[in-house]
């Protein structure tokens, strides 16, 4: 681990675009993030009105889910063959509007199926954005622009937080929801109007050969099986598994356990974490990603030391939460956030750096299914089943050593980097 790794002779520089892509794709991941945040908000105050179980509010975020990685793989396929923009475009739309469906839901059962249209809009979308980052950005500096663009889910998770607390109310919930709406369809419709960049330009131009070489071999059903034989994308693979399982959960349910079971108000709980959140979580992912780059000059696999000893941090913070008194246990949950959100941008980094360009969106689409379909699809559901018989605390406990399990498989990843890393910008 302590042995250097290869340097990069190629200049860290963006190319034509580059910019105005990676603010509009951030500005995109953003709202992404609002939305789910305003329905953890709001759990108890739609609970209250139709009736429901917390297994109930819980499959709401599984539908979603379960959506969502289903069919990431088929906008995974069709991201290596057609236009990424227009793809993109119409996910934002769709979720958009069926986020304004959310806040017209007058039942369970609708708002149910407006979860799961939204998991439609971004599975054509989240196995996309990140390979126009990776077309336009090159290795040596990939891992700090996505730590970027991913820095959006602190920041949009806490406005989802903090814009649901504030509608956190009978009969006024709906406004939060329809709220997104137009600003969602205004980012869709700017995706219509940008530049497709070339697949594997920036590997093209790592590798010291022209920009106009021909893309790497698009996925197929043998090189989907071939992303497991690559035991960086493996180990990430599980690593993110792990996390999101444990982080899924914990997210879907914390304002809700801080209202029920720690005594605060429904606003209170929202906004504070909501504030912590976009503090917390914003730094840890930019120095993480900004971590990763500088370590890696001297760390062959310093995307996964930096991601692996994080998840290692967080694991006893978290545990502190649930025994910390109020107002002190705040400082807590800071730090906890900040250990948890520190793999952000180095673990998807490890995905763009260690797969052809060619077959980006499919291992992307792989890995979201993966992570999904084993993690946060399942933990929020038992988490409210373990609350409905017990307690959240309870539920937070035993799903939260997944945060301890995650850190290994990334530290076990740390030596296998940089040789995968050189055989996919090879071709």
């Amino acid at each position: 681990m302590d042995q250097p790794a290869a340097t990069d002779s190629s200049p860290v520089t963006r190319l034509p675009g580059a910019r105005a892509a990676l603010i509009l794709l951030l500005a995109i991941n953003l709202f992404n993030y609002v939305d789910r945040s305003i329905l953890y908000s709001l759990t108890s105050t739609i609970q209250k009105e139709f009736g429901t179980t917390n297994r109930a509010m819980g499959l709401l975020v599984t539908a979603f889910l379960v959506t969502y990685m289903l069919i990431a793989p088929v906008f995974g396929w069709l991201g290596d063959r057609w236009r990424r923009w227009v793809l993109i475009g119409i996910g934002v739309i769709l979720w958009s509007l069926a986020s304004g469906g959310s806040g017209l839901a007058t039942s369970y059962g609708m708002l149910l199926l407006m979860r799961c249209l939204i998991g439609v809009g971004e599975a054509a979308y989240g196995p996309v954005a990140p390979t126009l980052i990776s077309d336009l950005y090159p290795v040596a500096s990939r891992g700090k622009v996505l730590a970027w663009f991913y820095a959006a889910i602190p920041v949009g998770s806490a406005i989802g937080y903090m814009l649901g607390g504030l509608f956190a109310q009978p009969g006024r919930w709906h406004w939060a929801f329809l709220l997104t709406v137009p600003p969602g369809i205004l980012l869709g419709v700017l995706c219509f109007v940008m530049r497709e960049p070339q697949r594997g330009q920036s590997d093209a131009n790592q590798m010291h050969t022209p920009v106009t070489r021909p893309p790497a071999p698009r996925a197929s059903i043998k090189q989907y099986l071939g992303f497991f034989r690559i035991r960086s994308y493996l180990l990430n693979t599980a690593g993110m598994t792990a996390m999101t399982f444990a982080i899924g959960g914990l997210a879907a349910w914390m304002p809700t356990y801080l209202e029920k079971e720690r005594g605060l108000s429904a606003q209170s709980a929202s906004t504070t974490f909501g504030g912590i959140i976009v503090v917390a979580g914003l730094a840890a992912t930019i120095l993480g990603g900004l971590a990763g780059d500088a370590l890696r000059s001297r760390y062959k696999g310093s995307y996964f030391l930096v991601s692996g000893l994080g998840m290692l941090a967080g694991f006893p913070l978290f545990l502190l939460i649930l025994v910390t008194p109020f107002p002190a246990c705040w400082v807590v949950i800071f730090f906890a956030v900040f250990a948890l959100f520190f793999n952000t941008g180095p673990s998807n980094t490890i995905i763009a750096n260690v797969i052809p360009a060619g077959a980006r969106a499919a291992a992307f689409a792989l890995n979201i299914l993966i992570i999904h379909a084993l993690g946060d699809a399942l933990s929020p559901t038992l988490i409210g089943w373990i609350a409905d018989v017990s307690s959240f605390k309870i539920g937070f406990v035993v799903v939260s050593f997944t945060i301890a399990v995650g850190g290994v498989f990334w530290l076990l990843g740390c030596k296998h980097l940089e040789q995968d890393t050189l055989r996919a910008a090879g071709g």
